[in-house]
Order: structure tokens, then sequence, then C-alpha cells
């Protein structure tokens, strides 16, 4: 019988391999995680030591297909040349690490047109992507496009947005998409009910292509349909309901596909969530 994955963003506070360690206390069968400070350019280094413990805490835990998120200050879509380099750099930093713990995925937001147009800011984000082929090789590591609630310049929101860079670069790096349900929804897919998932999913379908979904972020909205911003709530606690999610859990094509939580609930409220969601799943 193939494993329920889900689970949430833990901590990797003194070792990636902490996050493990709380996610299987929380009931998590995958986990997400930073692998180096999120807020800052400079990728701390993996030792020997820590992949050690790593691999140790992944045999002890059980825990599988886990997911990086990548730093918040990395645009790959920058206009700025300077900020774009930066980016580039952090970004490869974050591969490297994802290849040295043999992490399946690397969710990442696409970027932000800050100063130019959203189709340059494509354009950008696509060459940015292509410059990784040479290293993405070198491990097992696949790239997530995250989807975006379309809040201040970041591209994204639409689905057309994740076609036009994965259709550009699909053949030649290891690439899919994340949705973040709280985001797709702040950007006007409507995934309330049963039937608004349907319609959204063949959008998605048409648009993107559903062989290209990896994995979803679930995190209920505490702004409604459309808003455009992005603040995450608790399942059931927000704007969208908790028959979207009962829909994620049952539906033949996304049962199985990795979901992490990002509701900013805690670990005691991470539990609750977890078991909610693998109780729909039966």
């Amino acid at each position: 019988m193939k494993t329920i994955l889900v689970g949430a963003h833990t901590s990797a506070a003194g070792g990636s391999q902490n996050a493990l360690y709380e996610g299987r206390d929380i009931g998590a069968t995958t986990i997400q995680l930073f692998t180096s400070n999120q807020k800052q350019w400079k990728g701390r280094k993996i030792t020997e030591d820590e992949i050690a413990l790593w691999e140790k805490a992944l045999d002890e835990t059980g825990i599988q297909e886990i997911m990086s998120h990548d730093s918040y200050l990395i645009n790959l879509g920058s206009p700025s040349p300077e900020s774009l380099e930066k980016s580039k750099q952090t970004f490869r930093d974050e591969i490297e690490r994802c290849h040295l713990l043999k992490i399946p995925y690397l969710n990442f937001h696409p970027g932000a047109a800050t100063g130019s147009s959203e189709e340059q800011c494509i354009e950008t984000i696509i060459s940015s992507l292509l410059e990784m082929e040479k290293l993405l090789h070198q491990g097992s590591t696949r790239l997530l496009l995250e989807t975006t609630a379309g809040q201040g310049t970041s591209v994204g929101y639409r689905f057309e947005h994740l076609a036009s860079i994965l259709h550009a670069v699909h053949r030649k790096i290891p690439i899919g998409v994340c949705i973040d349900t709280c985001h797709i929804f702040a950007a006007g897919y409507d995934i309330r009910t049963e039937k608004a998932w349907q319609k959204t999913l063949q959008q998605f379908d048409d648009i993107v292509g559903l062989k290209h979904l990896f994995a979803f972020h679930l995190n209920d909205s505490l702004k409604p349909l459309g808003s455009k911003v992005d603040r995450h709530a608790g399942l059931g606690e927000g704007e969208i309901g908790l028959e979207c999610f009962q829909f994620l859990m049952t539906h033949p094509k996304l049962k199985y596909l990795p979901k992490y939580l990002e509701t900013p609930v805690g670990l005691d409220g991470w539990k609750k969530e977890i078991a909610l969601l693998k109780k729909y799943a039966h």
C-alpha cells in the first residue's frame, strides 16, 4: 500500500536532521525544511558529520519525499545584474546542499518583476534556470516552481506564467510545480468545493499539464478569493474551508502527492492537522 505523504515545514535548528525528528514527533510522513538561513545570502556548508546524522535520522524516522524551501532573498527574474548574480549563486548553493542530503525536491518562488515587465521577468527566470542545467544533472533533486498569490511584483500567480517557464526548460532540467492552496486561492482560483476544484484542476491541466504537478503546500487563506494577499490560516480557519483539503486527500491523481503544511498553528496544531488529513485519506 502506498504511503500518504503529509507533513509540515519543520525546524532544522541545530542541524538538518532535527527537522526529521520534529516531523516524526508530529506524525509526519514527509517534511519541508530550510537547509540554510532563509534570510541570508551566504549559505552554510553541510559537513560530513551532518550528512551522517541526516542519513541516520532518515533511517530512524522513515520520512520520505523531503522538500527544501529556498531562500526568500532569491529572485531569479531580477532586472538588476548584481541582485541576479547573487540570486543565482545562492540558488546554486541551495541545489548543492540538496544534492549532499539527497533531497528530492527544491521548492522556489519563481521571481519578481521589480522594475521590469512580467514578460521580461519570466524570460530572465528561464535563462537563470537553464544556467543550472549542468549542476542539476550532478544529483537527483527536482526543482519545483511554487504558485504565488500575486502579491507585489511576484510572477507565478497565473498558470500561464508557470507554463511559460516550465515548457521552456523541462526538457533540459528536472522541474515541476508545487501548488500552494492559499496562494492560488488568493490569486483568484476557486478551490472551496469539489466542483470548484475540478474546474481549477482542469484549467491547470489544460495550461500547465497535471504530469508536471509534484507537490502541494496546504494552507487555508485569511484573505478572500482573488485578494492577491498572501496570509496563511489553519485548515478550516480561513476563507477556503475544509472541503478543499478533503478533496485533495481523496482525489485519485492527487491523494499520493506529497503535501506540506505551512499553517501558522505550531507543532500541536500540525499534529492535529496531519491526523485530520490522514483520516480524510482513508
